[in-house]
């Protein structure tokens, strides 16, 4: 055979359908020809690889023969029709074949698809709004030849990071006879005073006094919910963790993480002569 599609994808010859086309997935994205770092010509070997080993008859006939036979009986051309649906690059931002590159596969490979210019935006948000979402109207300029700017609503989900990218298909440079590029938001988040994410949860320190460590006590406490009293419980510890459940960021299935509030004991930087002795009798029961 001219070709081992199996070397090509990098998989056993025994692998799976969901092994093939995660290989698959992952090549087309390392070497697709809109990457800076693409390779169209080990492109089109990934993709002409799956096309035999995700066909169960075209897999059979390459097993046994080394070629397919679909009509003319050689060995099949790229017949495109693959599902990329839901193909994304890893981390925040989404990577679409079917928006780039429609239209590329079909009876052999033919022109490219034109497509209008990616567009990158960024937009600041305070820490409130990164917690519990909010829509935002923004101006984006289109660069396209009529000069205008369009004002896109942008709903941006509960729990965003800052750095992550929101990718808006077909709302970037728009061409005729073509398809429209994509608008990409990145998200600037403030930083909070008190409080910091870890992942679902809320995080923040609360300072306490040596007197409430011991004896317990009830701080009132302003949450991004609003004001709250805070139960101290008797002999906490420095570094201990109290948990308000449901307090902190939106999962997105109806429910939320938790506060987290780290305890951090304040000693009195001076003692005056009566604390000291009061300090002092303690030492002496033992405390």
């Amino acid at each position: 055979m001219s070709k081992d599609y199996y070397q090509v994808l990098g998989v056993e010859k025994n692998a799976s359908k969901d092994e093939v086309k995660k290989a698959f997935r992952k090549l087309a994205h390392k070497y697709h020809p809109d990457k800076k770092e693409g390779d169209e010509k080990k492109f089109k070997e990934v993709n002409e690889a799956y096309t035999i080993l995700s066909d169960d008859k075209k897999r059979q006939e390459y097993d046994t023969y080394g070629q397919t036979f679909g009509g003319g009986g050689g060995q099949s051309s790229h017949t495109g029709g693959f599902d990329f649906s839901g193909f994304q690059q890893g981390g925040n931002v989404e990577f679409d074949l079917n928006d780039i590159f429609e239209g590329f596969f079909g009876g052999g490979f033919g022109q490219r698809t034109k497509r209008g210019r990616d567009i990158s935006i960024d937009t600041e948000l305070t820490f409130e709004e990164s917690v519990f979402g909010v829509e935002r109207t923004i101006l984006v300029n289109k660069q396209d030849k009529t000069g205008k700017s369009d004002e896109i609503k942008i709903k941006i989900p509960a729990g965003i990071s800052d750095g992550q990218m929101i990718r808006l298909t077909g709302k970037g440079e728009s061409i005729p006879d073509g398809v429209s590029g994509d608008l990409y938001v990145k998200v600037h988040v403030k930083a909070h005073a008190t409080f910091r994410k870890e992942g679902y949860n809320l995080v923040m320190k609360l300072k306490v006094k040596l007197t409430d460590a011991l004896l317990g006590a009830t701080y009132p406490l302003e949450t991004l919910d609003g004001k709250m009293d805070l139960k101290i419980p008797q002999t906490i510890k420095f570094g201990d963790v109290l948990r308000v459940r449901d307090k902190g960021v939106p999962t997105g299935r109806g429910r939320r993480g938790d506060l987290l509030i780290k305890v951090d004991i304040e000693l009195p930087k001076k003692l005056s002569r009566k604390q000291a002795k009061l300090v002092d009798e303690l030492r002496e029961e033992g405390i």
